[in-house]
């Protein structure tokens, strides 16, 4: 009951902030695109601190002395939305996100998105939605701007990793900017089964860049999954009470 009535009041506080928050980013349009970076991290920032003092749901970063000094393509693991929150805070370079182009129809949130220049992909064939990543991901790149995929293409239980798409590799490689791989246990407290939000902490690890010059999407592929796998294993063994992730595929 008590777990429902924070969760309940937090989701209350963070639909209140969301829309002028989205509205300031929008009406900023035609100001430089990092104005509109603040603004959205000023927003991400707020909603952690009341999901913080709400449901008590705390985080750690681990392995920021990892992250380039220069543009690179950031691959995590996927469990919840608060993943796009929280990402926007920790890392410190301009980010561009890759997601579904459907969401720049939703009220608010999708005009902040729109806003913010993310690389949208639409309901095409895999190849062609594969093309107007590494189009667009090279120029934002090009600009000095991060690239933020979620290789599984959604959000996978606590517990479970999916398999791994090839844009965001096949875009690393295209550019010769290096792959952070990035692992997050965030469903722990934070499931896309339950609405109601569990205390504890979230562990994000950044790993080290993994460099894409002479090899291929699919081994760059298969290196970010394969360290991101070893990390989700480590910490749910880390975590009290908690069984490990042997049965990840």
């Amino acid at each position: 009951m008590l777990s429902g009535l924070r969760s309940a009041l937090f989701f209350a506080g963070f639909f209140a902030i969301t829309p002028p928050f989205a509205l300031l980013i929008f009406a900023f349009w035609h100001l430089p695109y990092g104005v509109r970076e603040d603004t959205a991290r000023l927003w991400c920032r707020a909603s952690l601190l009341w999901l913080r003092i709400c449901c008590g749901v705390r985080h750690r970063v681990i392995g920021l002395e990892n992250l380039p000094p220069g543009p690179a393509v950031v691959m995590s693991n996927h469990q919840s939305a608060w993943d796009t929150i929280a990402y926007r805070t920790i890392f410190p370079a301009r980010l561009s996100w890759v997601v579904k182009r459907e969401l720049f129809r939703l009220p608010f949130y999708g005009w902040a998105l729109k806003a913010l220049e993310e690389i949208a992909v639409g309901e095409q064939s895999p190849r062609d939605a594969l093309r107007e990543v590494e189009g667009k991901g090279a120029a934002h790149m090009r600009s000095g701007r991060w690239v933020v995929i979620f290789p599984e293409g959604m959000r996978v239980r606590h517990g479970e990793l999916g398999r791994f798409l090839q844009g965001g590799a096949r875009l690393a490689c295209a550019t010769g900017m290096p792959v952070v791989p990035v692992a997050v246990d965030s469903g722990y407290c934070w499931s896309t089964q339950d609405w109601r939000k569990r205390p504890g902490l979230i562990t994000v690890r950044i790993g080290p860049p993994i460099e894409t010059a002479q090899r291929s999407p699919v081994e760059v592929s298969r290196l970010a999954r394969d360290w991101i796998e070893a990390q989700l294993t480590d910490i749910g063994t880390a975590r009290p009470g908690r069984t490990t992730h042997a049965g990840l595929q």
